[in-house]
């Protein structure tokens, strides 16, 4: 008598009691898959995750409590073989870059959800990447190119350790609120630190704050 083959479970992270029926009822759809957990929030995901060890997480990029990309992080972590699907109604360049950086595998539009949330799980669950058509273009052309130069290792060198500090918390997608919480500080002192370091660095968003960090091998993927 053969061995049942191992079911691929699943953990849904949404916040949205909505969504979250309509991607259970997607992924119902196959069998030998099975929904172990459900959160409503990032910081209910890490703990599930940890505790229900899933194969596949399929998070929701805008969480309460604990915003998508640190929860990926600390799911990636602490549970390794955990691979994160990331769902999101958005599709800009930055987010692709930091979902990257948080260790996730996927990236799947809400608009997409319907017909491509089979493939995309199926594709995480075999450690294959899988991102959502109207962005896999970006991912192609290489917008992770590592920068360079003589000019960032100076502007670098600049930063106090406080600062340092920040750029990394930032790059790991840390608001000023959850870096303040991390490092005792009060959300005011973090923005002025979080001000130095991106003037210093000439840095004007999150996502070159992110591509800065893994230029400088920071975080890695």
């Amino acid at each position: 008598m053969k061995p049942r083959p191992a079911k691929l479970r699943i953990l849904i992270a949404d916040d949205h009691e909505m969504v979250r029926q309509g991607l259970k009822r997607v992924l119902g759809m196959r069998p030998g898959w099975v929904i172990c957990g459900e959160a409503t929030n990032g910081i209910e995901a890490v703990e599930l995750a940890r505790r229900l060890k899933p194969n596949v997480v399929v998070l929701d990029l805008s969480m309460p409590r604990l915003g998508g990309l640190v929860a990926t992080r600390q799911i990636r972590k602490a549970l390794p073989q955990t691979e994160v699907l990331i769902l999101t109604m958005h599709d800009s360049e930055h987010l692709i870059r930091e979902v990257l950086a948080a260790g996730a595998r996927g990236y799947l539009l809400k608009s997409d959800a319907g017909t491509l949330l089979l493939a995309a799980v199926e594709s995480v669950s075999r450690r294959q990447h899988f991102f959502t058509p109207k962005v896999g273009d970006l991912v192609l052309r290489g917008f992770l190119k590592p920068a360079s130069g003589a000019d960032a290792s100076s502007a670098h060198s600049a930063l106090t350790p406080r600062e340092d500090q920040v750029l990394n918390l930032v790059a790991e997608g840390l608001s000023s609120k959850e870096i303040a919480q991390t490092l005792s500080l009060s959300v005011k002192t973090v923005e002025t630190h979080r001000s130095n370091m991106m003037r210093k660095l000439d840095l004007h968003s999150v996502a070159a704050v992110v591509h800065f960090a893994l230029s400088r091998g920071r975080i890695g993927l």
